[in-house]
C-alpha cells in the first residue's frame, strides 16, 4: 500500500471527514521520481467544530505520528469545519514551488 493511501486511510478512520484530499507533492521537490515525502492534506470533518487550529493540526499530527517519524518529511496541514469549507468555496491557496534547489 502506498504511503499515500496509508495516510488517506488513518484520517478516514480518525476523522471520518466529509471531505478529505491527500496530495502527494513530492514532485515538487528536489527528490527522486517516485518517492513519497512530500504531502498536502486538506480535510473537512466535525471534529473540528469549536477547536483552534493548533488543536486541529496537533490532532492530524497524531493520527500520522508514525509517518512523520518515518517517511513524512513535509506535511502542509489544511483543516476545516463544514462551514468554513463553505465559506472558502472548497479553495485552499496552491503549494509554492520548492526553494531548496534543484527544482
Amino acid at each position: 500500500m502506498s504511503l499515500q493511501n496509508v495516510i488517506e486511510e488513518k484520517l478516514n478512520q480518525a476523522f471520518s471527514p466529509q471531505y478529505l484530499l491527500v496530495e502527494n507533492e513530492s514532485h515538487m521537490h528536489n527528490v527522486p521520481a517516485g518517492s513519497e515525502m512530500h504531502f498536502k492534506v486538506q480535510i473537512v470533518s466535525d471534529d473540528f467544530n469549536e477547536q483552534m487550529l493548533l488543536k486541529r493540526h496537533r490532532a492530524v499530527n497524531k493520527v500520522l505520528e508514525e509517518e512523520l517519524a518515518g517517511p513524512i518529511h513535509a506535511l502542509s496541514i489544511h483543516t476545516f469545519t463544514k462551514d468554513e469549507w463553505q465559506q472558502r468555496n472548497g479553495q485552499v491557496a496552491k503549494s509554492p514551488p520548492c526553494q531548496g534547489g534543484g527544482k
